[in-house]
């Protein structure tokens, strides 16, 4: 019995003990006054502060998209001559000019055109010795002015043929050795390379050799789902971004709407026209396309960089000072990736900081 209350009275003063701790820590805790959060002097000259505004809502419609050569700037070159081709000079990718040399066909057409114009030469030759010797048989008598007439039809019909033959072999690169030289026609890059060396082409196969655009402008492909066709128009200008350069928007418009839906995916497809500085964009790269389209309807304005989102809320960081700053929450109505139109939290006039709002947010969580 006696050990019993022992022990009871050993655990009583150990609670008491830890009570007293424990109070002790509160009351030091409670008596401290917590400073307001100060936004350190290397981050204040970075800061970005923007004034809350009212403008009209201006809605983003994104579509993705692929990067495509503009095929009304394209130069496909088929074949003119069947034959086996040798001295492929050129890759996919590769910028040419035109009258470059991208290959040689062996051809035996073209040796047939060159044996055709020789024949041609010969007969003219012939047929103007043949003229001349019927008029010097009209003057001894010897001939009629039909004989005259006969020749000179003769010669007229071989210069005809002559003309024909050199024609012909000009068509076919006019070369004289039997061989025909593929030339670029235009000024770009090879974009598209379907032949090889040693491999024979016919001009029945229907299939092109090389494809050349000038990449100067480019189109970029994209899919319009059903319930976005009314927030596309032909005209509308296009802002366009790809996983290359994230961080930058090259601008163009909506060249070509085809107004019919796929049958299989049910998409409309759109088709953007785009400058390309510096050849940056590269056929079949993938890309993002946003169309703004402004509502004549007024909302609260703010940047987009100015949100943070956390644990499913909006917020913006207020700053009236640099020892004064609040962070609210907000309701945001739609963002476009530029600007950001809220419904409520914010009014007109409010000054909040627009960029690396969230290290801020983060500084100001560790401190308070």
């Amino acid at each position: 019995m006696n050990k019993i209350i022992k022990n009871s009275i050993g655990t009583l003063t150990a609670c008491l003990i830890l009570f007293n701790l424990f109070s002790c820590k509160s009351d030091v805790q409670t008596s401290e006054e917590r400073k307001p959060f100060v936004i350190p002097d290397s981050l204040l000259p970075k800061l970005a502060i923007d004034t809350v505004k009212t403008t009209n809502i201006s809605y983003a419609v994104k579509f993705n998209g692929i990067v495509d050569y503009n095929t009304d700037k394209v130069a496909n070159i088929f074949p003119m001559v069947s034959g086996n081709i040798q001295d492929i000079r050129v890759m996919p990718g590769d910028y040419v000019h035109a009258g470059q040399v991208l290959g040689t066909i062996k051809s035996p057409e073209v040796a047939n055109y060159n044996v055709a114009l020789i024949t041609a030469q010969s007969n003219v030759r012939l047929n103007a010795k043949l003229l001349d010797q019927q008029k010097d048989l009209f003057k001894s008598g010897l001939a009629s002015q039909v004989d005259i007439t006969t020749a000179e039809v003769n010669y007229e019909q071989a210069v005809g043929a002559k003309v024909a033959a050199e024609k012909i072999l000009a068509i076919n690169g006019n070369n004289r050795n039997g061989d025909f030289e593929i030339k670029s026609p235009v000024n770009g890059f090879i974009v598209q390379k379907n032949v090889t060396n040693d491999m024979t082409v016919r001009t029945d196969n229907g299939g092109n050799m090389f494809t050349i655009s000038d990449l100067k402008d480019v189109w970029v492909q994209a899919n319009v789902y059903e319930s976005n066709i009314n927030s596309v128009h032909e005209g509308d200008p296009v802002d366009v971004t790809t996983n290359t350069y994230p961080n930058k928007i090259f601008k163009g418009k909506v060249g070509k709407l085809m107004n019919v839906l796929d049958p299989t995916t049910k998409v409309m497809k759109m088709r953007g026209v785009l400058d390309n500085p510096g050849y940056a964009l590269k056929p079949q790269m993938f890309a993002t396309v946003s169309i703004s389209n402004t509502v004549n309807k007024k909302a609260t304005s703010v940047s987009s960089g100015a949100l943070i989102f956390d644990n499913s809320q909006y917020y913006v960081i207020i700053i009236k000072g640099r020892n004064n700053i609040a962070i609210r929450p907000v309701e945001v109505i739609t963002n476009n990736g530029t600007t950001a139109y809220i419904k409520s939290g914010l009014a007109p006039g409010d000054r909040v900081i627009g960029a690396d709002a969230l290290l801020i947010y983060y500084y100001h969580s560790l401190n308070s």
